[in-house]
């Protein structure tokens, strides 16, 4: 299926998950051949009770947002909006850089506290591409027709996006603001499209689970290439197992390794390669819903990537494919596996071990963003059934609102308040901000930064008033 493609990037107040803020996020709409079709670029306010980091300040400069006059809620009901409405009459690819571990969460994470629909980017035949990986299979793998920069004059490489933008003459004088990194991606995938298309076109069809299966089952072993410390480690691997108990959860056997020395170990042995993990072992686990840095074998341009030919590694992989009683030592191990996720201590850590919404509270939720009325806001905030969203509702009606708030609902905001500015923790520290700024004057030289953390300062000092 064809698809278009939604470009975008954030700028937050911190670097957790958590307890930061998006405070600028920028989305590019364009279709299958990168071609621009519309764009969105939007900012907020922060929330009263979101203590920003000096660093991320200095990093992506947004103290604009300081005296913005967009709430937190506002701007993610018009980021969900417009990525719907590009969505209407095609599904999507959302394309970002490293967002699997960070911009992808925290989108899911404010949405989600918003009373907002939070896994738009991958529902709906949406597909979702994280470009830094796929950057990861490049720099094994075609790094003759693509290239990588070096870091510090190498021998290891920077895949750092305004880095590699650079690297392909793709201004970037404006780096860390979120629209002109979507921007570098575009110009990046438009490079990587007119260099190796086959390549490119590839991790399109793979940013969708089906896409993902389709490759994985498929005839020929398969290249992983990954960066690790900044230096290219390239693997033939074939999948050998997956988890039915979790079913984004798969394996794959490395091909360096003979597997007629590996098929016929015991489940006791087989077990214990898959509980330990580790980089150097020939058993590999991966999740098919976030982007795996694998294309065919049949799309490598060179034949010298393994110290083994092309034809052994497919006869290893021949071997792995059909032997079933192997494949399934493999996902009773991975099924086996004790996985012990602490319990969150706070509601908005809660986004993937609370459930999900009733179809009550779906309805509910619809129905707040669509009224004004402050009475009608607190009834429908006091008659959800799970207990986060009521929490989550009354945080945006005491942000809204400043008057005629119920006691018992202002009382729980004014705690929330107290709890995060006056005391410290995951979220931050006042203190530790306003030392930690003072020490940052002391150390930087340009007036720009000054200004940064003068601005810091002073946003942050309103926070106890």
């Amino acid at each position: 299926m064809s698809r278009n493609l939604i470009f975008y990037d954030t700028e937050t107040t911190g670097i957790h998950k958590d307890f930061s803020q998006i405070i600028q996020c920028g989305s590019i709409f364009t279709n299958n051949t990168l071609k621009v079709l519309d764009e969105q670029n939007i900012g907020s306010k922060p929330l009263p009770w979101i203590i920003p980091q000096p660093k991320a300040m200095l990093t992506n400069k947004k103290i604009n947002s300081f005296s913005s006059n967009v709430s937190h809620y506002r701007m993610m009901k018009d980021i969900q909006h417009q990525w719907k409405e590009w969505c209407i009459d095609l599904p999507s690819i959302f394309v970002t850089y490293n967002g699997h571990a960070f911009d992808e969460e925290l989108i899911r994470r404010q949405f989600w506290c918003n009373l907002l629909e939070p896994y738009v980017t991958n529902t709906n035949q949406n597909g979702r591409l994280d470009l830094m990986l796929m950057i990861h299979n490049v720099a094994a793998f075609f790094s003759d027709e693509i290239s990588i920069p070096l870091f510090e004059d190498g021998p290891a490489l920077s895949i750092k996006l305004e880095h590699l933008a650079n690297e392909h003459g793709i201004d970037v004088s404006d780096a860390h603001d979120a629209i002109s990194d979507c921007k570098f991606m575009i110009g990046l995938c438009k490079v990587i499209k007119d260099k190796i298309p086959k390549v490119f076109d590839s991790f399109m069809d793979i940013s969708t689970k089906e896409g993902i299966k389709n490759l994985l089952y498929s005839d020929e072993f398969l290249a992983l290439g990954e960066v690790y410390r900044r230096h290219p480690f390239k693997y033939p691997v074939v999948i050998c197992g997956a988890d039915n108990s979790r079913p984004n959860d798969i394996c794959f056997f490395d091909l360096s390794f003979d597997p007629e020395e590996i098929i016929d170990l015991d489940f006791t042995e087989i077990n214990k390669m898959i509980q330990s993990g580790g980089r150097d072992l020939p058993l590999k686990k991966y999740k098919i819903n976030k982007t795996i840095p694998i294309c065919s074998s049949n799309h490598l341009t060179k034949n010298n990537h393994f110290d083994i030919t092309h034809e052994e590694l497919q006869r290893r992989a021949d071997i792995v494919k059909s032997n079933q009683d192997f494949f399934t030592q493999v996902s009773q191990a991975m099924e086996d596996r004790i996985m012990n996720f602490p319990e969150p201590d706070y509601v908005e850590g809660t986004i993937y071990s609370g459930g999900f919404p009733s179809y009550r509270d779906q309805d509910l939720m619809k129905e707040f963003h669509h009224t004004d009325n402050l009475e009608q806001l607190i009834k429908i905030s006091r008659n959800f059934e799970d207990g986060r969203f009521r929490i989550f509702a009354e945080r945006i009606i005491c942000n809204k609102y400043q008057t005629d708030i119920p006691d018992d609902i202002k009382t729980r905001f004014d705690d929330l308040i107290h709890e995060r500015v006056y005391t410290d923790g995951k979220w931050g520290s006042i203190d530790k901000a306003l030392n930690e700024i003072d020490k940052l004057l002391d150390e930087k030289e340009s007036e720009e930064d000054h200004k940064i953390l003068l601005a810091t300062k002073d946003h942050i000092n309103t926070l106890k008033n």
